[in-house]
């Protein structure tokens, strides 16, 4: 499938493989993080034209008859499916008539789970699956593939040449994030973007999934969530910044989960109860647009204020685990992820675990020098795993990798974007 001068996705081989597997494969992701150029792919591929619910005209006809909108060659490719949900009753129809893999390429950007009861009836029937913003080397045209080394073959991960990614070449980096037209614009016009991001289309989008009163409540709300991005959710705290009680602040983040805005990153610890806590952390989809909403740009990053310096960190790992969660989401053997910290205050900023029980586990640190106190919440949790345990790594801002001792890794966190075999 020749792609141009597009961006490649890396979870374009995903898609294809799900297609052979599934009747009904549906794109999930916030807006603007490529959805429909990957869908426009597909159709071109196969010839075929895409229902685009975004269009009014077309929105139209499909809710005067979603059964002669769903029928056609397949895949029959439909953007923006939750504008009009008649449309899955009208597949779920079809498909009793003739089950056929790769009939029905969906995309939506807010989450099948967060629609009418009614409409989720092609559950067992429909593999869904999340399209997150790009990576950093899917935007400098690279493969990266440090995770897949990172779960297999972690040593290699403290050979080869040193780095020198700077400070200020993160913040950059940072606020840029990972959205396609975000990354085309810049200075104001990437200002002009997010503004427009969490304006209108927040407003459109979340009336497709509840018939809400307080809509411009949202973008002020997403505001305060972002000042917690990389910590544990708070929201209560962040719902009387807005003027929200308890329970509705409670509906309305779970809305901006629904539509891909922030991320709950759950507690791991299963196997570790005991000593685990429960609560989230929060991250927002979007280093870049995180960064935005706190009011940062890359020059205030680089600055050396105590402020700034925790700003910075904050962000850091937003952008870092949101690196790592794109990578893990091409990949078939993750079971789960989270943060692990326990009641007397050891985490690790990120656990993943593998079908067959093995850990990864990542913690961002913003400096460059690495030592034994940045490796405590990995040391607890290795001991605690033990086999279990395949490797830590202490992700930061230094030039070099190397071993810190049993398992447990330094690494420079702009290895996540360098194939390895740049490595050596």
């Amino acid at each position: 499938m020749s792609q141009g001068s597009l961006i490649e996705r890396r979870i374009m081989p995903v898609l294809i493989e799900r297609m052979r597997e599934s009747p009904v494969v549906a794109l999930q992701g916030a807006r603007s993080v490529g959805k429909s150029t990957v869908l426009r792919l597909i159709a071109d591929h196969h010839q075929v034209g895409v229902i685009d619910l975004d269009n009014e005209t077309q929105r139209a006809l499909a809710e005067a008859s979603a059964t002669d909108v769903v029928e056609g060659q397949p895949p029959v490719c439909i953007d923006e499916y939750q504008r009009v949900p008649a449309v899955l009753q009208a597949i779920k129809a079809q498909l009793n008539q003739r089950h056929e893999n790769g009939r029905y390429l969906l995309t939506g950007s807010s989450s099948f789970w967060a629609l009418p009861r009614g409409t989720q009836s092609l559950t067992g029937r429909l593999h869904l699956l999340e399209i997150m913003p790009l990576t950093q080397g899917e935007i400098d045209a690279v493969h990266e593939d440090f995770l897949v080394v990172a779960m297999s073959d972690p040593d290699r991960l403290r050979t080869g040449r040193t780095t020198g990614t700077s400070r200020s070449e993160y913040a950059e980096r940072i606020c840029r994030g990972g959205l396609p037209l975000a990354i085309a614009a810049s200075g104001r016009a990437r200002d002009r973007f997010f503004r427009s991001y969490v304006g209108a289309e927040l407003a459109r989008d979340v009336l497709d999934l509840a018939n809400i009163r307080q809509v411009n409540v949202l973008p002020l709300l997403l505001d305060r969530l972002a000042g917690q991005s990389a910590q544990l959710l708070n929201v209560a705290k962040a719902g009387a910044a807005v003027g929200l009680e308890q329970r509705t602040a409670d509906n309305y983040v779970r809305l901006l989960e629904a539509l891909f805005l922030v991320r709950k990153l759950p507690a791991w610890g299963r196997t570790l109860r005991a000593r685990a806590a429960k609560a989230p952390k929060l991250h927002l989809v979007d280093s870049g647009l995180a960064a935005h909403l706190m009011g940062i740009n890359a020059q205030k990053l680089e600055r050396r204020d105590a402020a700034a310096l925790v700003e910075f960190g904050h962000l850091l790992e937003t952008f870092v685990v949101g690196e790592l969660l794109k990578q893990a989401s091409w990949h078939d053997d993750i079971d789960h992820v989270g943060h692990w910290r326990t009641s007397d205050g050891a985490e690790v900023d990120l656990v993943i675990e593998t079908f067959d029980g093995d850990v990864v586990a990542f913690e961002v640190k913003a400096h460059q020098e690495a030592g034994g106190r940045d490796a405590s919440g990995l040391r607890i949790l290795r001991d605690s795993l033990g086999e279990q345990f395949r490797a830590g790594f202490i992700l930061n801002t230094g030039p070099v990798a190397y071993r810190l001792e049993d398992r447990i890794h330094v690494c420079p966190i702009d290895r996540l974007w360098h194939p390895s075999s740049a490595w050596t």
